[in-house]
């Protein structure tokens, strides 16, 4: 029975989200329908002093990633450098690599800071203008920005400042460059098979007839013809050499200086933050490892906007109020989305039912990288989002995992990388926040496009399983 409740609050959480209605609002209902199923005198102690902490937890560790993120992404777009950067990578892969093109024009953005959902809107024009020269099905192009935006360059590429890459960091005390080997294996493979796929499927396309307007409504058709028009003025815009090279700096010092900070951070501080030598007894000893990954992402996002805002002063400062305004309430909204599932994932965790799930998990999977890939996979499936997965899972299991892994002698630069990767595998479903903001974006609906996004979910899943078998044979991290 307990079992059962808790599979009923999973449902209904994904199949609100499913249905648009905020998580903000799914996740505490549904939580406390599953605690006052199970003990309802517990209700209110469970919603205080798990949801509420867990949730102000995150947000405590979090928030400025989500901020500084979602303010760097409209910089980069104010800027011009987005569309800079755009231009230059279609000219160096080629319009007929259109796939290719997008694809890559989506890592760059994401692996240098900018929201995964701030790179959907920045990325669209140019995916509608190049498609339609190549004569690729639109339908084609969400699948395409799922394989760039969502697909690797998030949580597996080593570096990454995405918050999928920095969660596991403060449970398991890694850094954000964990297990460089396999996050690299992994990438190349998710590429490989997914422009692979997307390619065949174009080609197939172009040999029953389909062009880009094809299977498009009249409301459709309109909208994307004017992309296309805009597109056309902007692309007899040439920009000159020196330009391109300085465009790519910012993106360049946010990789770069996250590094450094990675590095640095623990010979500045050898012995963590002792609050007790400045006479702050209550706040305790910090351990250095439980945030240089978050301190590291926080600095170099703030270099970047620093360098962003020297590109083009004069272009930002005339709309820096407007555009920052825009990028807190959306970053605002993310992250107190994600905290809420992870409120949601401390309720589930302290219920009855669901030692009896991870025990029976553990009795098929004894693996430990097996176990969490299963786990975190299917939770962030469930919840529709990669990083509620992997808050539900780090929040009730990271004490397993550290113990089963320390027992097979499994390093923890394995188990991030490993559980990190698995947050993206099946977190694509139909529901998940994500897909719903690509499809509103480009006007598609489930109908037309999700068969596609739901073959990259299938490439990102497998891949994920392969890595964790070449670990298995080789060793390699």
């Amino acid at each position: 029975m307990e079992v059962l409740i808790i599979l009923l609050a999973l449902g209904l959480l994904m199949y609100g989200a499913y249905k648009g209605i905020s998580v903000i609002i799914l996740a505490p209902l549904c939580a406390m329908l599953a605690v006052i199923l199970v003990a309802p005198y517990n209700t209110l102690p469970f919603f205080s002093e798990i949801f509420m902490s867990r949730m102000g937890d995150f947000i405590k560790q979090y928030f400025p990633i989500f901020i500084l993120g979602a303010i760097f992404g409209k910089l980069i777009e104010l800027s011009g450098i987005s569309q800079i950067i755009s231009k230059s990578i279609v000219r160096l892969i080629g319009e007929k690599r259109s796939i290719l093109a997008i694809v890559l024009l989506c890592v760059i953005l994401v692996y240098s800071g900018v929201s995964s959902f701030v790179v959907v809107f920045a990325v669209y024009p140019f995916a509608v203008a190049l498609f339609k020269a190549s004569e690729i099905p639109k339908r084609l192009i969400p699948a395409t920005v799922v394989l760039g935006a969502f697909g690797f360059a998030v949580n597996s590429l080593p570096g990454s400042p995405q918050i999928q890459n920095v969660i596991p960091t403060s449970f398991f005390g890694t850094d954000i460059y964990a297990a460089p080997i396999l996050g690299i294996l992994n990438s190349l493979g998710i590429l490989t098979l997914g422009v692979i796929y997307l390619q065949s499927r174009a080609n197939k396309a172009k040999k029953s007839g389909e062009g880009f307007f094809s299977k498009l409504n009249e409301e459709q058709i309109s909208e994307t013809h004017e992309i296309i028009s805009k597109m056309q003025k902007e692309k007899d815009q040439k920009d000159k050499l020196y330009r391109i090279f300085i465009a790519f700096i910012p993106l360049l010092l946010v990789a770069i200086s996250n590094k450094l900070f990675t590095t640095y951070l623990p010979t500045w501080y050898p012995n963590g933050f002792d609050f007790a030598s400045i006479g702050l007894n209550a706040y305790g000893q910090l351990n250095i490892y439980d945030v240089v990954g978050t301190w590291s992402v926080i600095l170099a996002l703030a270099i970047g906007i620093f360098a962003t805002i020297l590109f083009n002063p004069k272009g930002i400062l005339s709309e820096l109020k407007t555009g920052i305004n825009q990028s807190i309430r959306g970053s605002l909204l993310a992250v107190t989305n994600t905290a809420a599932e992870f409120g949601f994932g401390g309720v589930i965790a302290a219920l009855p039912g669901f030692t009896i799930v991870t025990a029976g998990i553990a009795q098929v999977f004894s693996n430990p990288l097996i176990n969490s890939a299963v786990t975190t996979t299917t939770l962030a499936g469930m919840t529709g989002s990669a990083a509620g997965g992997l808050g539900i899972t780090l929040g009730a299991l990271s004490d397993t995992y550290i113990a089963m892994a320390n027992q097979a002698n499994i390093p923890m630069e394995v188990m991030h990388r490993i559980i990190s990767m698995s947050s993206g595998a099946l977190d694509t479903l139909p529901h998940n926040g994500g897909v719903i903001t690509i499809l509103a974006i480009t006007g598609l609906t489930h109908k037309q496009s999700y068969k596609d996004i739901f073959g990259i979910t299938l490439i990102m899943t497998t891949v994920c399983f392969i890595i964790i078998v070449i670990y298995l044979i080789t060793g390699w991290v």
